[in-house]
């Protein structure tokens, strides 16, 4: 009996043994697992560009770029956020009819806004543009092309960041990204972060030749009765291939009512000062249309020639950010 006991009493120790360095092991896997998950957590912040995830927890900031404060982050603000992941425009973030909610500018003539110009597909919302079937005699104007608006339900506000990766048309026609506030009759502010056009002609004026090849922003106090004298503060830079050969990153922090800064493709490039203290909210706008100062060709020109996705902006993304301590 001693013997069978003490037989017993050797394996009941070996069980023991082995179930205290099963839990040991355990415990130290959980715990390496925890401090590989923070360590990955603070670098998807510090690498913006190293996958898909990473990018969408902060802006796109090259390296030593990103300018937030220290001791501060950055916030998605989600209603004014878009991957455009689906095959139909979020109607509770955007807007694309172009009257409505207190908007009503249709187009500049010949270039006529229509909702229906506007799409969801492969990952990217898309606005194509191209010739009416027949002209359109709307208020008196003439439109003889078609673009279109889209436009935040929300607005943006003071200290916020904005960006979008965006490829321009082939076209006459603009591709932009700007922040309009809503109508006051003492302040009405446009920041335009990016407008550009797919191509110059002859026929474009000669101050805006190279705007098929530009990154341009302004920060404009619109005309009214208020205020008859409008005023304006703007900068650009080449970029360095055509706007519509590739998709650039644009982006512009808002970060005071005295300067916004702004980023090509996560790089800062310049500043603006505005002429007025800028305090009011801004939708985001993103508009496609024509511009007087680079009219359509008489020849109609690309319009009659182009593909489909060379008379069509695209938008990857739209995004939108707030600091948070």
């Amino acid at each position: 009996m001693i013997k069978s006991y003490k037989v017993k009493a050797v394996i009941y120790g070996i069980i023991y043994i082995i179930l205290v360095l099963v839990v040991s092991t355990s415990c130290s896997n959980r715990n390496s697992e925890i401090v590989k998950k923070s360590n990955s957590d603070d670098m998807a912040y510090a690498d913006n560009t190293s996958n898909n995830e990473a990018i969408t927890q902060t802006p796109t900031f090259e390296t030593g770029e990103d300018p937030r404060p220290s001791g501060s982050i950055w916030e998605r603000v989600d209603n004014m956020t878009d991957e455009f992941e689906g095959n139909s425009l979020d109607t509770s973030k955007w807007q694309d009819e172009p009257v409505g909610n207190d908007w009503v500018w249709i187009g500049r003539p010949p270039g006529l806004f229509k909702a229906n110009n506007v799409r969801v597909d492969d990952g990217k919302m898309q606005v194509t543009v191209s010739k009416l079937d027949a002209p359109q005699i709307i208020n008196g104007s003439t439109y003889t092309h078609q673009g279109a608006i889209v436009r935040s339900k929300y607005p943006g506000q003071l200290g916020w960041y904005f960006e979008c990766k965006m490829k321009a048309n082939k076209t006459v026609m603009s591709s932009t990204f700007w922040l309009m506030s809503k109508w006051d009759c003492e302040k009405k502010l446009e920041l335009d972060i990016q407008e550009c056009v797919g191509r110059t002609t002859d026929k474009t004026e000669e101050w805006g030749k190279n705007w098929d090849e530009i990154y341009h922003s302004n920060a404009i106090h619109r005309t009214t009765t208020c205020h008859p004298e409008p005023e304006r503060d703007q900068a650009h830079v080449k970029t360095n291939v055509k706007n519509h050969e590739r998709f650039f990153i644009y982006g512009a922090w808002w970060k005071s009512t005295t300067e916004v800064m702004f980023f090509l493709d996560g790089k800062y490039v310049y500043s603006l000062n505005p002429t007025v203290e800028w305090d009011m909210p801004g939708y985001i706008q993103m508009a496609i249309e024509t511009y007087d100062w680079n009219p359509i060709p008489d020849d109609g020109g690309i319009f009659e020639t182009a593909t489909e996705e060379e008379r069509t902006t695209q938008y990857e993304w739209v995004r939108t950010w707030k600091l948070k301590q």
